[in-house]
């Protein structure tokens, strides 16, 4: 059974692409001034080896070793005569250790160097060689064609129009450099428009000369200007001269943080090249196949009711205290704690009880917060209802567990008093003390909203009867800062399309951020409450961690450079209250409540912040 066209499969879900193929050869040992690309011929087993590598890391598209398999640089080598030969042994080394699921791509190079053209001297030799490279690969059994590293348009339309004389997906990837050019001198915004007109081309990339950081600054400034998918693939970062060796250091971490940047710009394939190794496509595919919008979710039907059953379905402003308030216009004040880790709740029991005191409408409850391993949300939540006697807003993320062992906890929660709940994906285990766990996500927070939204009309995920009905209220997270603000603003219309009453945003520090957002949001008639989330900080340090380590958060220079001016402990504490009432007061006509943060469990930080409110 043929596999899906490779473009296809990039429409529907991102692929990762493998690494660097020369950085990887060099590391076993080749010395740089061979041939790699001879080594199909003379060293079969060593090239599959490092393809078996990418392979076992999860890589879903390996490419061919050939990307230098042309007449011009093969001649250096006395090889000129060899072209057709390199590229088969290429391809069929790939597709003899390709998986059945595993796309081979044949790597196609420049011919050109910087700075020259076609011209009549050179074009039949170009001709020449592209038809004897395409053709060796085709013959090889590739699944389509990358041109990669690429400067010349001229030379990409020229390689363009052979390819597709063999019907073969084609993919032109551009070498830019970070000042918004590619290596020819054209900016890149102009060289991704005459890409996405040329019919020959199916889908467009970039590769090489710069790190994860700078291809993220080029890729914000081309993504949108065409509909073909989009394909990344950066160098490992700067290399730096280590005795006489050119060092790539950048972890794979960090290469992974940005390909989670990349995907969610919308990129289709994200792969690396110049200083990438299986280390760093392992910890980026674990971790991008895991991201919403990647990994294929159970699909989940919104069950509105059934004409022959009498169902009551309860009001949302009726099913909790705090809904009531919430609904009735008037604000909410919730308070966010961690449940500890520990099996004794004595400490947190005492904090809430000082919020009750203080007049908090609710508490929040984390769910495993920054893929934390605590003492069960839920269990807390029940705890806490029991023993304090105020309500509480349980977070629950589909991460952890599967479908069957979410509806099991919705369905026992409420049946143990909880009626509030905040429905979120939950951030990857990557994250947390567990970077190994394994991420389960069979639905996202859009496809968990419609399970708790059918639950509330009596139906379970198998469309089994469940009367009387759960009685939930839908709580959803927005993130006002989010990297690609429509993107966004459509997951939270998907969340409020499925059943969402209510949304809780990221922790605030950007007061403007947020009422564009919420502009945005009224335009696209999502017509919900909102509880906007306050993080009083507590010193420089905190206010860095929040800036450079904690998804989704965004803190602005202004808030930064206050919080530089603290002297002492004291200080920034003061200083970060100071911030958060500033932040209350410009955005409190706009919203419908707070979720105030207690920064490391301190709620007297906390409710310093609300003290004007009670």
């Amino acid at each position: 059974m043929s596999k899906t066209n490779i473009i296809d499969k990039m429409n529907e879900t991102p692929l990762v692409f493998d690494g660097a193929m020369g950085t990887v050869i060099y590391e076993k040992g080749v010395f740089i001034n061979a041939c790699f690309d001879e080594l199909n011929l003379t060293r079969p087993d060593l090239i599959k080896s490092i393809h078996k590598e990418y392979i076992d890391a999860g890589a879903d598209v390996i490419l061919t070793n050939t990307f230098g398999a042309n007449k011009f640089k093969l001649e250096k080598f006395g090889l000129g005569n060899k072209v057709y030969n390199i590229n088969y042994a290429g391809a069929k080394l790939a597709v003899e250790t390709a998986c059945e699921n595993t796309y081979v791509l044949g790597c196609v190079g420049p011919c050109l160097s910087k700075g020259t053209s076609i011209t009549v001297e050179n074009i039949d030799k170009l001709k020449e060689n592209y038809e004897t490279q395409i053709k060796g690969l085709y013959d090889g059994g590739v699944d389509g064609i990358i041109l990669e590293t690429h400067h010349n348009l001229e030379e990409i339309d020229l390689a363009s129009a052979i390819v597709k004389k063999y019907n073969l997906p084609l993919i032109a990837s551009l070498a830019c450099r970070k000042e918004k050019e590619t290596l020819s001198g054209l900016n890149i915004k102009d060289a991704v428009k005459i890409l996405d007109k040329n019919n020959k081309i199916d889908a467009i990339g970039m590769n090489c000369i710069v790190g994860p950081h700078a291809m993220l600054s080029l890729l914000e400034d081309v993504i949108d200007l065409t509909s073909k998918p989009f394909i990344v693939e950066p160098n490992a970062g700067h290399p730096q001269n280590v005795d006489g060796r050119m060092i790539y250091m950048s972890t794979p971490e960090y290469f992974t943080t940005y390909s989670q940047n990349y995907i969610r710009l919308g990129v289709r394939g994200v792969g690396g090249c110049c200083g990438t190794t299986p280390k760093h496509i392992e910890e980026m595919a674990k971790n991008v196949k895991s991201l919403t919008g990647v990994k294929k979710h159970i699909k989940i039907d919104k069950i509105e009711a059934a004409d022959e059953i009498d169902i009551k379905v309860t009001p949302k402003e009726e099913k909790s205290r705090f809904a009531k308030k919430l609904f009735s216009g008037k604000k909410v004040t919730t308070m966010e704690i961690t449940p500890p880790r520990s099996v004794v709740l004595d400490s947190i029991l005492d904090k809430v009880k000082e919020c009750k005191d203080a007049g908090i409408d609710a508490i929040n409850i984390p769910d495993g917060p920054r893929a934390s391993s605590r003492i069960s949300s839920l269990v807390t939540a029940i705890m806490i209802e029991r023993e304090i006697g105020i309500e509480t807003i349980l977070h629950y993320c589909c991460r952890d567990r599967n479908l069957i062992g979410m509806q099991s906890d919705l369905l026992g929660g409420f049946a143990a008093g909880l009626k509030n709940y905040l429905i979120i994906t939950g951030d990857p285990p990557k994250l947390g003390d567990y970077p190994g766990a394994t991420a389960v996500f069979d639905i996202d927070a859009v496809g968990l909203t419609k399970v708790v939204h059918n639950l509330n009309r009596g139906f379970d995920i198998a469309g089994n009867i469940i009367n009387p009905p759960t009685s939930i209220l839908i709580g959803v997270g927005a993130n006002p800062c989010a990297v690609d603000t429509e993107k966004e603003l459509q997951h939270l219309k998907n969340k409020y399309d499925a059943g969402a009453e209510y949304v809780i945003t990221q922790p605030v520090f950007d007061p403007n951020a947020l009422l564009s957002f919420l502009e945005k949001a009224h335009k696209k008639e999502i017509n919900l409450p909102v509880v906007a989330g306050i993080w009083p900080l507590v010193s420089l340090k905190n206010a860095l961690f929040l800036k450079n380590e904690v998804p989704g958060v965004f803190v602005p220079d202004s808030v930064i450079e206050k919080m530089e001016k603290a002297k002492t402990k004291e200080d920034g504490i003061k200083y970060g209250v100071e911030i958060a009432h500033e932040i209350k007061d410009k955005i409190s006509q706009y919203v419908n409540g707070y979720q105030i943060s207690a920064p490391f469990g301190k709620v007297e930080i906390a409710l310093e912040v609300v003290k004007e409110e009670n």
